[in-house]
């Protein structure tokens, strides 16, 4: 008989979905809301699979789970969690989870995943059983509810055990040192020095003294014996960010150093053998610059072992809520008065293009909690802060353009909502109070007064924009021909 799949869930909504999901594949499934109903049940027979919420109402799904896995080692464990951080999917590997999934999650990939967890074991799992988690560090902002980042998130967690090279892919501002500083804090070299060097800053004449060091007298002004960065980062881990900089004779020295594991001082005949973990980033696309010579392919290999691609903020909106309210409580804790931010205030930054990614709103949120003069920001406080590079056309490069309309819709808005300074909650009124005469009338003027083509250019019905225009006391035959947008 197959064995039946425990499921510890306190949400009944989300329980009842799994388990009609399970149920539809085949499985038994029994349940718990509780950690002690889950351990009532574990100890009244064996099950093929535990899958566990983390917040419980009597305890941590987490923390209680070495004991479980010390009652039932072989017992599969997946981790669904509403806590989607870096330290939730850390916390998940460390005690030995078959899969981590943060809410809300795709139910297939649930599914797929049980079926190789049931037919896997939990003895070929990813990653290593440890009887204890470890501290988590603090002041990572790695935050991210988004499916990117989860996907980074998960990344990260195979790298932490093992010393294998990492490249982080990313435009700047994505937060790619941050990710280093974390696989080095939580990963076994976590008690060695991180050391981190912008390869682009080093004039190209002094990049291989930095990094490998150099014997008094190597050269002009070598007035001491210097230990270079490969060295300074002994036992620990060396970042050297904006690789794709890197002069091709320092790659070719750099790869050396890569494949033998040992490196020379400038000047020097002693090898020196490295004890560090490697991990590169860079914001350029280093392919076209392989095959356009200016990056070495074979070098290219060496670090992209485990390539960790950050997405830009554009493509991760949904985490710019948390991360701006993150921000605005790390300001306060270094001394910056205490804020708090409207729901409509986190509408204007999740509209906006985000240039500069994470960095650049975390300065904006800093520049709020400096400059605002309410405790409770508002839209209206963060229109006239933000910059050109923070709204594109200002903001329109982000709205795509509706078909037969031209193309100076986008610039049009998007410059009326970086000028437009709406109170509270009127946003949408204001624009449709603001847009949409002068929007059927350009579109009338492309269709010669055609109501039926404008109506379905505007994807509306056609007596709903008869209705429209008499309420607005515009004249189809009037504006034929002149399709021009502007706002009244």
């Amino acid at each position: 008989m197959t064995l039946p799949i425990l499921l510890v869930e306190d949400d009944a909504t989300i329980a009842t979905v799994i388990t009609a999901a399970l149920e539809a594949e085949g499985f038994a499934v029994v349940r718990s809301d509780s950690v002690a109903g889950r351990d009532r049940l574990l100890d009244a027979g064996p099950h093929a699979l535990m899958l566990t919420d983390v917040m419980l109402a009597d305890g941590d799904g987490i923390e209680t789970l070495p004991a479980v896995r010390a009652r039932h080692p072989d017992l599969p464990v997946i981790i669904l969690s509403a806590q989607n951080t870096l330290d939730t999917a850390v916390r998940a590997s460390d005690t030995g989870a078959f899969e981590y999934f943060p809410k809300p999650f795709d139910l297939d990939d649930l599914i797929a995943a049980v079926h190789q967890a049931v037919g896997r074991g939990a003895a070929d799992a990813d990653v290593d059983f440890r009887a204890e988690t470890d501290a988590m560090p603090q002041g990572l902002p790695l935050v991210g509810r988004s499916a990117a980042m989860q996907a980074v998130f998960r990344m990260i967690t195979r790298v932490l055990r093992n010393d294998l090279t990492v490249l982080i892919l990313g435009e700047s501002g994505t937060g790619k040192e941050l990710v280093a500083e974390a696989i080095h804090q939580l990963g076994n070299r976590g008690g060695g020095p991180f050391v981190a060097v912008n390869t682009a800053a080093i004039p190209h004449d002094l990049i291989e003294s930095e990094l490998f060091g150099h014997e008094k007298g190597a050269f002009t002004g070598a007035i001491a014996r210097y230990a270079g960065k490969f060295e300074q980062a002994g036992g620990g881990t060396l970042f050297l960010d904006e690789i794709g900089d890197m002069p091709l004779e320092a790659q070719t020295r750099l790869l050396r150093a890569l494949q033998t594991g040992r490196i020379r001082r400038v000047g020097g005949a002693e090898e020196i053998r490295l004890d560090c973990r490697i991990i590169a980033a860079t914001n350029r696309d280093l392919l076209p610059m392989i095959a356009a010579g200016q990056f070495r392919e074979d070098l290219y290999y060496r670090l992209a072992v485990v390539p960790i691609a950050l997405p830009p903020l554009r493509e991760r909106r949904d985490d710019i809520a948390a991360l701006a309210r993150h921000f605005l409580a790390s300001a306060a804790n270094e001394g910056l008065p205490r804020r708090q931010l409207t729901d409509a205030a986190v509408a204007v930054l999740a509209r906006q293009a985000w240039r500069g990614n994470v960095r650049e709103l975390r300065n904006l949120v800093y520049r709020l909690a400096l400059m605002a003069r309410e405790d409770t920001i508002d839209a209206a406080t963060i229109v006239p802060m933000l910059t050109s590079d923070t709204a594109p056309a200002r903001a329109g490069a982000d709205m795509p353009d509706a078909p037969g309309l031209s193309p100076d819709l986008s610039a049009a808005l998007g410059q009326w909502l970086a000028d437009h300074s709406p109170l509270p909650g009127r946003l949408y009124d204001d624009a449709l109070a603001a847009f949409e005469a002068p929007l059927f009338r350009h579109v009338l003027g492309q269709t010669g007064g055609n109501q039926l083509r404008a109506a379905q250019i505007l994807g509306i019905n056609r007596n709903t924009l008869r209705k429209r225009l008499s309420d607005l006391g515009i004249h189809p035959e009037t504006v034929a021909g002149t399709a021009v947008l502007r706002a009244d």
